[in-house]
């Protein structure tokens, strides 16, 4: 390893430190952001739904807040990709299924899905490791159910 290896990571090399409540969270704002635009109500409409996870329950509304604020700067200085893989490093795989689901029916939110949005969600497939069959199911029940 040269010297300047230690100090200029590659990409594949630099994570961002969270703990699981900030991984899910990370994917979800990720997804909605995905389409380049992230607006007040998708955000609320993140907290609304994340605060219904056990996962979330001790969660305030300033603990939200601050774990926004902590994951777009993390975001802005790092990019998407590399929350996303530190994100699935802290996150239990037993998790990466419903963060999946949150992930499309986030990304549906707004009725339509954009090409970025569709890409977003099949790199995010490939991360997570979600089969492609089960895959398929959530991306079906997500359509479904956000055409109403």
């Amino acid at each position: 390893m040269g010297i300047f290896d230690a100090m200029f990571k590659t990409v594949g090399e630099a994570r961002v430190a969270m703990n699981v409540v900030e991984a899910f969270t990370a994917i979800c704002l990720v997804a909605i952001a995905s389409d380049g635009y992230l607006s007040d109500a998708e955000n609320e409409a993140m907290v609304l739904r994340l605060s219904r996870m056990q996962l979330f329950k001790d969660v305030t509304e300033g603990g939200f807040s601050r774990i926004r604020s902590y994951l777009l700067e993390c975001l802005d200085k790092h990019g998407p990709m590399i929350l996303i893989q530190s994100a699935k490093a802290a996150l239990p795989p037993q998790l990466a299924p419903a963060a999946f689901t949150f992930a499309v029916d986030l990304a549906f939110a707004d009725g339509t899905i954009s090409k970025e949005e569709q890409a977003f969600i099949d790199d995010l497939r490939r991360i997570l490791a979600i089969p492609d069959e089960l895959a398929l199911k959530i991306v079906e029940v997500m359509t479904i159910k956000n055409q109403a």
